[in-house]
């Protein structure tokens, strides 16, 4: 016995609306059916251009990255070269000290005896741009636990700079018995003031450290020595103080001044290509 079947209106609604789509889908079908090939080559054409782009994108990102990473091989080491000088001035630093019974008896006894240093230092050839005021105090003297002050301590102190190394000491020794028992003398300091020509053989032997250790290193890894990619200066390039003892105050004969050497050092580092 055949089954019977029945619609609802809704059921009947979406049936109707189904077979309807059916009709338009088949009709798509037909009146596209002879450009489907067309159209279809072109979609996949379009597609496969977008991806070939997206492709092309990506390998030049990826390129630029590997170039960079995969650059020349290079090698970088530091060089250092030191060379030795002779100092070529003197930097003294000395001054007075008085006490008094008064500040302005301490500050006149001072004063005068400041005086008496320079102008022997000017007498003995010492330019006045080379002779600088450094310091000056004025300080109260207490005995026991008075609160009132019984004498004023006056010091002044000044750098003078001697450019002449063969008669610093004189020098010296003549401002020392200017300034009499209330001169103080604080320490010198041996300088080198020219320093290009020292630099430069620096430099030169810094260079020369740097291209023996990179050979070294490119012999080690089988690789010859390719040429120099940069050049940095590591250093300030200023002079290694010298351990100079401090000129003595005392003797009757000139402060003997012995010069020594001072040492210049230079630090690079050179980066190499390995051809």
């Amino acid at each position: 016995m055949p089954r019977t079947f029945t619609l609802t209106p809704t059921y009947r609604a979406l049936a109707i609306g189904g077979a309807a789509a059916a009709v338009l889908i088949g009709a798509f079908a037909l009146g596209t059916s002879r450009g489907s090939a067309v159209s279809t080559a072109s979609t996949a054409s379009a597609a496969q251009r977008s991806a070939g782009a997206e492709q092309r994108s990506a390998g030049a990102r990826a390129g630029a990255l590997l170039t960079s990473a995969a650059g020349p091989a290079r090698i970088a080491v530091t060089g250092t070269g030191t060379v030795s000088g002779t100092p070529n001035q003197l930097v003294l630093s000395m001054g007075v000290q008085v006490d008094a019974a008064s500040v302005g008896g301490a500050l006149q006894e001072a004063n005068q005896a400041v005086r008496q240093v320079t102008a022997v230092l000017r007498a003995r050839g010492v330019g006045a741009a080379d002779i600088q005021t450094s310091g000056l105090s004025i300080q109260p003297n207490y005995r026991g636990n008075s609160q009132t002050p019984d004498g004023y301590e006056v010091s002044e102190s000044l750098n003078a700079t001697l450019r002449r190394l063969a008669a610093a000491g004189a020098e010296i020794d003549a401002a020392v018995r200017a300034g009499g028992n209330a001169t103080t003398v604080d320490g010198i300091s041996l300088n080198l003031t020219d320093t290009s020509s020292l630099l430069a053989r620096a430099r030169a032997a810094a260079v020369a450290d740097a291209r023996v250790k990179a050979s070294q290193y490119a012999k080690a890894l089988g690789q010859p020595l390719g040429p120099v990619v940069s050049v940095t200066d590591e250093t300030s390039s200023q002079p290694f103080p010298s351990d100079t003892p401090a000129a003595s105050a005392a003797g009757r004969a000139a402060v003997p001044i012995s010069p020594g050497t001072q040492q210049l050092s230079v630090s690079i580092t050179v980066a190499y290509a390995l051809a």
